[in-house]
């Protein structure tokens, strides 16, 4: 038997030696392997007796197509017992899971909520805070943008409800902020540098950050005009981009007027409220829209909602403040 027989019996005993191959498949090796013997004789038969009156024909084994088709034919069941008995697995998976043919139409439905929380990122903050933390500080100040008291007893409030028996540390720390920045204020220069969570950080330092980021929201939710600074301006950042407001105050003769301008990054309402007057402009495409009101003198306050239902079921309220 020349070298290429032997090699493939040896090949063939590999298979059959192999410890974690199933009895069902060395059956069926065996008897693949058995033909493949039965196909070495006939070749080598054919090979060494030709008949009488014939051609003598000389070929190597491995060029014999039947015994490549049958080789062939036991790998590719091995392979099939394999991939059956231990199916592969993707990247994020551990086990095997069914996963359903298909995904109901409701589930895929998109429920929007909170959309100006981006505005974080834009916030002057040594650390940011969760997500919850900054929702409810966020609707805190939504509920006090529009009143008269003080701006320290505002943050205060706003903070109370997460420190609800610290009411005299609290104070302390509002008055800090009210009168330094963050990088000078003693409490905030004892924050770690490390990543730590807001969770991991002491009281006085939760106070901190959190008075810090209501004062910052409520600046952010506040527009001045005076008679020096007729116009002002004002950027907030949304899940689908930014919110440009430009709120100016128009004279001409005895009539005054309150021009609001905004740049909307989808389809949205603006509604300016004063006195139980109200004007409203409602676009379906983002782009520029306009809301005014005109009357003999400004009122001590105005009201201005940006509604965008794409991106929130709640609109974001600012205060517009003239003192003419």
């Amino acid at each position: 038997m020349n070298s290429d027989s032997e090699s493939l019996q040896y090949r063939c005993l590999d298979w059959l030696l192999t410890d974690d191959v199933k009895n069902n498949e060395q059956l069926s090796v065996c008897e693949e392997n058995d033909g493949v013997k039965n196909l070495l004789k006939e070749a080598t038969a054919s090979s060494s007796q030709p008949k009488l009156g014939g051609t003598p024909q000389a070929f190597q084994l491995g060029e014999i197509p039947t015994v490549q088709d049958r080789f062939q034919a036991v790998l590719k069941r091995r392979l099939q017992i394999q991939v059956q008995d231990h199916p592969p697995l993707f990247p994020w998976e551990t086990q095997l899971i069914d996963y359903p043919d298909f995904v109901d139409e409701p589930s895929m439905t998109l429920v929007p909520t909170w959309g100006w929380m981006a505005q974080q990122s834009k916030l002057n903050l040594p650390r940011p805070l969760p997500e919850r933390v900054f929702q409810q500080l966020l609707e805190q100040c939504q509920a006090l943008v529009t009143s008269s008291i003080p701006l320290g007893a505002k943050l205060v409030q706003v903070v109370e409800n997460f420190f609800p028996n610290d009411s005299q540390a609290l104070n302390d720390i509002a008055g800090l902020v009210l009168r330094s920045t963050y990088r000078s204020v003693n409490t905030l220069d004892t924050i770690p540098n490390i990543q730590s969570d807001y969770s991991d950080l002491q009281p006085r330092q939760q106070m901190a950050l959190s008075l810090l980021a209501a004062k910052q929201l409520l600046e952010n939710l506040t527009l001045p005009l005076s008679a020096t600074s007729p116009v002002v301006e004002r950027q907030w950042l949304t899940t689908v981009g930014n919110l440009n407001i430009r709120v100016e105050y128009q004279s001409v003769g005895k009539l005054t007027k309150l021009l609001v301008q905004a740049e909307l990054p989808v389809k949205g309402t603006l509604t300016l409220r004063t006195s139980g007057t109200l004007a409203m402009a409602t676009s379906s495409t983002p782009g520029y829209l306009s809301v005014e009101l005109g009357c003999e003198q400004l009122n001590p306050t105005y009201t201005l909602e940006v509604e965008f239902p794409e991106i929130d079921q709640q609109p974001l309220l600012f205060v517009i403040n003239p003192t003419m």
